[in-house]
Formats: C-alpha cells, structure tokens, sequence
C-alpha cells in the first residue's frame, strides 16, 4: 500500500524510533508533519531534513507536551498520527526505570483519552531497540551494545529482549496501514542473555576488544520467549539479531562513538 497523497503526523520526531518512522514514511510517499521540541536545534532537525523526499514531503512543527495545544497545528489535517513523543527527564538515580515508568504511564494514559474520544488507537511495545542511528546523538537502548564494545573488562549478567529500529519502525507503518489491526504488539525479534550477544560481536569485529567475563561468573541463561505471532501477522519480518548487531556497531563507528 503506498502512502501517496495521505498527511500524517509524527511527534517527537526527532528521536531514534521516529527518525526511522519518518524515512520509512518518506519511502512510502506519505507527506509527513513532523514535531520537534525545538526546529531551530540541527542536531535535532538535519537528520530529518537530510532523509530523501524531506524537501517536497516533510513539514516540521515546533511542539512541547507540557504545552496545552502546542500539537494542534502538528496533528490538523492528518489521516493518523505517530505518536512517540514522551515525557522523560534523565536527572534520576535509573534512567532506565523512569523512561520504563514514563513509557507506561504515557500508554495508559492513551488508551483512556482515546476510548473517551472514540479514537482508533495501536500501542506498539518493543523490546530493547538497536540498529543503526539516523540521528547524531546517543540514545540509552543503544548503550548497553556500545558499552560491549567500547572496552569493557566484563559483559553485565542481562537477558535483553533484543528488536531491530527498522523492525519496530515499519511495524509501527504496518499497524497504520493494517484496517485490521488492533490493540497491542509487543515487538522482540530475539531474546538473548549478553554472554550470546558478546560471542556473536566477537565473530563479527574480532578486531575489537570484547569481553569475555561475565561480570558475577553466574550468568543466567533466559528460558521464556515472546510471541512473534500478532506481529508477523502485520507483516512484521524480524531481522536477524547478527544483522542489527553489525549495523549497530558499523553505525556507531561511523559516528565516531568509539
């Protein structure tokens, strides 16, 4: 199905998920309004304005959540919306915990707003996103990998439930798309402890210092899955975790992260 013609609206555009949402929306050829906090900042705007059908297709609105009304002229006019953007403060003790916290909060909250408003609604709920960056800074889901390569003497005791950026991107198209779709998706391409994910990164660049210890020497091997089936039905088609891996760490080189 292609997008031509059709107006839809991203929030929090410039973040790591909704780059990916934008080019792959640009790809399509939907027409694109696109909120960022601030349009003025080009290390949260060139990305965007760089991505091919930008210039003729890509609209960009200044945009705050804590601002009542500030995403009216975002979503007027827009067969469906995006909506990525979420309130997260990084001055916590656990980062980590608080974007979990605010992330649910966020959901929960939409799935009230939008049953009183009669408004379709989708959630889709990845794993811990990796993949190649479009925007120039560092997001937290892609640390853990980074830091793996990064000189590391120990790898942390950690089962990660790993997704593809592109995955979770088109996913989020696909839901749009899909008259059908409904509810919830939780998006894992691989569930994997970090003792797995060092020996393929090893395989992969035996050129760089990867560590081969497990930092309590009791590394605990998962024995749950996620189901793909909802998902797969979408049209979702999981890239390999060996894929995400190299296409992680050939981006973060390529930014100069390491």
């Amino acid at each position: 199905m292609s997008g031509a013609e059709k107006v839809v609206s991203v929030t929090g555009a410039s973040g790591y998920i909704a780059s990916w949402v934008v080019k792959l929306l640009l790809q399509r050829g939907y027409t694109v309004k696109a909120s960022v906090r601030d349009p003025n900042d080009k290390k949260k705007t060139e990305h965007l304005l760089a991505l091919d059908g930008a210039k003729e297709r890509l609209q960009l609105f200044k945009a705050d959540l804590l601002e009542e009304g500030s995403f009216n002229s975002v979503v007027e006019g827009s067969e469906g919306v995006f909506h990525t953007a979420s309130p997260f403060y990084h001055d916590v003790s656990d980062p980590q915990l608080w974007y979990m916290i605010s992330k649910t909060l966020a959901e929960d909250a939409a799935w009230k707003f939008t049953k009183e408003n009669r408004i379709d609604m989708v959630a889709i709920n990845p794993g811990l996103v990796i993949g190649p960056l479009l925007q120039p800074t560092l997001n937290t889901s892609v640390e853990p990998v980074l830091k793996l390569i990064n000189g590391a003497e120990t790898f942390p005791n950690i089962t990660y439930r790993w997704v593809d950026v592109r995955d979770v991107a088109n996913a989020h198209i696909l839901a749009f798309e899909n008259a059908s779709a409904s509810g919830r998706y939780c998006l894992v391409g691989r569930i994997a402890h970090c003792s797995e994910v060092v020996k393929l990164l090893r395989g992969l660049f035996p050129a760089l210092k990867i560590p081969e210890k497990c930092a309590d020497d009791k590394p605990f091997t998962p024995i749950y899955q996620v189901s793909k089936e909802r998902a797969q039905a979408l049209g979702v088609k999981f890239t390999p975790l060996e894929v995400t891996l190299k296409d992680t760490v050939e981006s973060l080189k390529e930014k100069n992260f390491f």
